[in-house]
């Protein structure tokens, strides 16, 4: 098992290399010093100059940085989320001077204020005005810097979309005060939660009381999440914890998997067309991203179209993909599915025809398409 999480942590350190990495000195005037940013941005962020990229802020990057960039890497190589910019804010022996709160109200004070408004008003500011930036922004932080992203969430509106909350050193009475505010918040809010079996107690049942407050939450607008690792430690549960928050927040991101398209769109009884575009639509909502559709949402909802007969969806979908990608086959294929299934066989066979000069799209290939129209051909002697 070691040799694995050896292994895998090797290639994630292997891909954090293939992007950029920036080290940068900012000078606060909240903080009356000068803090160390580690910032990696995505593979071909030069190149690809009207992209725009959510952000994950990362506090503790002293060690959290690694490990969080990593992984956003990985899962944005495989599409599995987007390409986003890692902003990492080392800390060192300052973290408890940062997370610092008030004993009586359990607010930031002192250095903590200081550094709550240095993070909103300075530093994302910041980004937001060098970096290409999109309006989603996630926190990752780890016992006291967990228990500060909190803080946050009573911004109106909150700071940051996503919330990845590792083991938190909670403030007194800070359970209930979430479960208060959170069905007021008018914004999506993404909140992961983790602790182990093996995590130092108190945090542990500090996390299992905030996860039963926040499970109550009655609120459209909030996601919850939360794992409790068996067998993880207090330092363990970080590497656990950060793939799953990932995963679970970007969702709806991520291609459509083989799981999505037998449990949702195979026995979906609205339009299958309709959900490919909603979709995209809150890809875009969410997370301030305009993607086109990708080939392989394309094909799994068109596949649908074809195994549930559901001819109107499947020329809605062939329209969208001939607009979305006109030099390959893809649209005309299933324009030409839809014209065999509806009676039409001359206009599926010249729609294969038309293709022939098309670049190929996954399975299908011009040669597939000359082969259904000669079958038409000859079966209805044109």
């Amino acid at each position: 098992m070691k040799k694995l999480i050896l292994l895998f942590t090797f290639c994630l350190t292997a891909m954090t290399a293939s992007a950029q990495i920036v080290y940068e000195e900012f000078t606060s005037n909240k903080l009356e010093e000068t803090r160390r940013l580690k910032i990696q941005l995505p593979r071909n962020y030069e190149e690809n100059t009207d992209k725009v990229y959510p952000v994950v802020l990362v506090l503790d990057a002293d060690y959290l940085f690694e490990p969080v960039a990593g992984n956003v890497d990985y899962f944005s190589y495989w599409e599995d989320m987007p390409e986003s910019i890692v902003v990492g804010i080392m800390q060192g022996d300052k973290r408890y001077d940062d997370c610092n709160y008030d004993d009586d109200n359990s607010l930031p004070s002192d250095k903590g204020a200081d550094f709550f408004e240095f993070i909103g008003l300075e530093l994302m500011p910041y980004i937001d005005n060098n970096y290409r930036t999109a309006k989603f922004v996630i926190g990752v932080g780890h016992d006291f810097t967990a228990n500060f992203l909190n803080y946050y969430l009573f911004k109106d509106p909150p700071l940051m979309n996503g919330y990845i909350s590792l083991s938190p050193d909670l403030a007194p009475d800070t359970a209930n005060r979430l479960a208060s505010r959170l069905p007021g918040v008018q914004s999506k809010i993404f909140y992961y939660l983790a602790t182990g079996s093996d995590d130092i107690k108190g945090l542990m049942e500090g996390t299992v009381q905030l996860d039963a407050a926040l499970k109550g939450v009655k609120s459209d607008n909030f996601e919850y999440y939360f794992d409790n690792f068996e067998g993880a430690t207090h330092y363990s549960l970080v590497g656990r914890g950060i793939p799953n928050a990932l995963e679970k927040i970007f969702a709806v991101y991520r291609p459509i998997s083989k799981q999505e398209f037998k449990d949702v769109v195979m026995k979906l009884d609205t339009p299958i067309s309709q959900y490919l575009i909603d979709k995209y639509k809150t890809i875009e909502d969410l997370f301030g991203l305009t993607n086109p559709i990708r080939v392989n949402d394309f094909i799994a909802t068109a596949t649908a179209c074809e195994k549930r007969k559901k001819w109107e969806s499947l020329e809605t979908i062939a329209q969208m993909a001939i607009k979305a990608y006109p030099d390959t086959v893809l649209g005309s294929y299933y324009l030409g599915r839809f014209y065999e299934e509806t009676g039409e066989p001359k206009k599926a066979m010249r729609t294969y025809q038309a293709a022939f000069d098309k670049e190929e799209a996954d399975f299908i290939t011009v040669d597939m398409m000359l082969e259904r129209a000669d079958k038409i051909k000859d079966e209805f002697g044109y």
